[in-house]
């Protein structure tokens, strides 16, 4: 809004003027799409939508199901044991995958007799579909983390691949928003106990 002044002798007055109607809502359209765009941009960082392929992760997840990602959490602090994750397929990047942090770097994870253990403790798992059927030891480097399937016996991941490196991780699967019948927060896992 400008204000014109007038001098009449003795007097001076101020007189709003009011932009013009086109003005003001050409600039109001202009700020709402930048607004948009602004945030748009903001949400995609920090977040990412994925969808569930196949059943590694049952009975915790299922396929088909749609995931918000949280890519703030692991830019500023560490990945925790228990925390579902999804990251890039180390083996052909233009793949992501979604697993279980079980092991954190520096541990020993040994798989035997159906009984994850970390550095010799075992881990109560509630949330596995079946013990795996499977035992070796692997030993996590600086930037490691060991990542498995709820349904041990059917997902590909550390058991097979080798230790997940961190510069993988894309982020925190936080959210199921589909199908709305499965709607809440993802089903993340604390160990009481263990190491």
């Amino acid at each position: 809004m400008s204000v014109t002044t007038t001098d009449s002798p003795g007097e001076a007055a101020a007189v709003p003027v009011e932009p013009s109607p086109g003005k003001s809502l050409l600039r109001e359209i202009i700020e709402t799409i930048l607004l948009t765009v602004v945030i748009y941009f903001a949400v995609n960082f920090a977040t990412g939508r994925f969808r569930i392929e196949g059943s590694s992760m049952e009975p915790s997840m299922h396929p088909n199901q749609y995931v918000l990602v949280d890519k703030i959490s692991y830019m500023l602090g560490e990945p925790q044991r228990g925390d579902v994750v999804v990251f890039n397929y180390p083996l052909a990047t233009e793949r992501d995958f979604i697993k279980r942090v079980i092991g954190l770097p520096g541990e020993t994870v040994t798989i035997d007799g159906g009984v994850v253990t970390i550095d010799g403790q075992p881990l109560e798992e509630r949330y596995i579909s079946a013990p795996p059927m499977y035992a070796n030891t692997w030993t996590l480097g600086s930037d490691e983390y060991f990542v498995l399937g709820d349904n041990r016996n059917s997902s590909s991941d550390s058991h097979s691949w080798g230790p997940l490196n961190r510069q993988y991780l894309i982020g925190r699967a936080i959210f199921v928003y589909w199908p709305p019948t499965l709607w809440g927060l993802v089903p993340h896992y604390t160990y009481a106990g263990s190491p």
